[in-house]
C-alpha cells in the first residue's frame, strides 16, 4: 500500500501547488493565510513531505475545500459506484490517523462518508473547520473516540453517533486502550 499512498502524495502535492497558482498567491501569502511556515508550504508543494491531517485542514480552509473534496480532486476519476479495493485512503502516520473516502465527494451532491481509524494514543486537533457550518455526524464503530467542539467534550463509545455543525476548533481524541474506527458523515452547509 506504501506506493499508493506515496502515488497519492505526489499528486496531492501538484495540486495544492495549483491551487496556489490559481489564486496567484506567492508561498508568503499563503503562509500568512494559513499560519504555517513557508518552507513547510514549499516542501509539501515539492512533496518532500507528506501533510499532516492538520496541515490539510488548514489548507482546506483557505481553499474552501473538505479534505474529502481535496483528495477527490487527486484521484483521476470519481465513480459511481467505489469498491471497498479502490476506495482513496489517505494516512498521517505521524498522528495514527488512516482517512478512508468510501464515498468520494462529487460536484453535484453536498454529502460525503468517510471512514477513520485513529491509533491508542492518537490526538488530533483542527484549528478550524475547512468551511465553516460544516455538518457531521461522527458514528463510532469500534472503540471509544472523544469529541471536543465549541469548548464541549464528547465521550463515544461503539455504536454512539454525535450529530455537529462544526464553526471553530475540533478535537478527535483515542484514550485508548485499543484503536477507534468510525464513521464519518459530512454534509456541505
Amino acid at each position: 500500500m506504501r506506493d499508493d499512498v506515496d502515488s497519492v502524495d505526489a499528486r496531492l502535492a501538484a495540486r495544492l501547488a495549483e491551487l496556489r497558482a490559481e489564486r496567484g498567491w506567492s508561498l508568503e501569502e499563503l503562509a500568512e493565510r494559513t499560519g504555517l511556515s513557508r518552507s513547510t508550504l514549499s516542501r509539501t508543494e515539492r512533496a518532500e513531505t507528506s501533510p499532516t491531517a492538520s496541515l490539510l485542514n488548514r489548507l482546506c480552509a483557505v481553499y474552501g475545500r473538505t479534505m474529502s473534496r481535496l483528495l477527490s480532486e487527486v484521484e483521476a476519476e470519481p465513480a459511481l459506484l467505489v469498491r471497498a479495493a479502490e476506495q482513496p485512503v489517505w494516512e498521517d502516520r505521524s498522528a495514527g490517523f488512516v482517512r478512508r473516502s468510501v464515498s468520494p465527494p462529487h460536484a453535484g451532491l453536498r454529502g460525503e462518508l468517510v471512514e477513520g481509524r485513529l491509533a491508542a494514543g492518537a490526538d488530533i486537533a483542527y484549528d478550524r473547520p475547512p468551511v465553516p457550518g460544516l455538518e457531521q455526524h461522527v458514528w463510532v464503530l469500534d472503540g471509544a473516540l472523544e469529541i471536543t467542539a465549541q469548548d464541549v467534550a464528547h465521550h463515544l463509545a461503539t455504536g454512539d453517533c454525535l450529530r455537529m455543525r462544526v464553526w471553530g476548533p475540533t478535537r478527535f481524541r483515542c484514550a485508548g486502550p485499543g484503536d477507534v474506527r468510525y464513521a464519518l458523515a459530512v454534509v456541505l452547509p
